[in-house]
């Protein structure tokens, strides 16, 4: 699929049908977080693969929509702030590097014919509790992960020009 074609085609999938993600297309959609460009290249984040099946009523714990446990699989993004590059006044850019790594997932999903759905709302002491993350990981991003069972809405964006700024010189 064609890169604009690509951008077009992701939307945030909210019904998903149960048929398993085959090893093949998981593993592509976690290469490619893993080779999504980060500061300094340090990679600070981990990916956890959730099944679903038999865990819905922890999951739910977590983000409590039915649809989020409808895919077969949940992938969270852990950030590790320790590992990430910090700019000379102190910005950390773990979760820009957390965010790009997401994308990168997201979109190499979509190009697979799997749905996501960004989810960054969600009960952090849950995820950390039932996920056990480690006390220097927080849960970051969370994304159902299978085939979608709806249709995308048009999208809805902000003309370009209300999101230009120019340099001023």
């Amino acid at each position: 699929m064609e890169f604009s074609q690509l951008i077009l085609a992701r939307y945030s999938v909210r019904a998903y049908r149960p048929d398993p993600v085959p090893d093949a297309a998981l593993q592509q959609v976690l290469e490619a977080a893993r080779l999504a460009p980060t500061a300094a290249n340090r990679q600070p984040f981990r990916l956890m693969v959730i099944p679903t099946a038999g865990h819905e009523q922890e999951l739910q714990r977590i983000y409590p929509r039915r649809w989020f446990t409808q895919a077969p699989l949940v992938i969270c993004l852990c950030a590790v702030p320790g590992e990430a590059w910090v700019r000379e006044d102190g910005r950390s850019y773990c979760d820009v590097d957390g965010a790009i790594a997401f994308d990168y997932l997201t979109l190499a999903a979509a190009s697979l014919g799997l749905g996501t759905c960004w989810i960054a709302h969600f009960d952090v002491r849950a995820a950390r509790e039932l996920l056990q993350v480690p006390a220097e990981m927080e849960p970051l991003l969370f994304t159902p992960l299978g085939y979608p069972a709806d249709t995308p809405k048009a999208k809805q964006r902000r003309p370009l020009a209300e999101l230009l700024q120019r340099a001023p010189w």
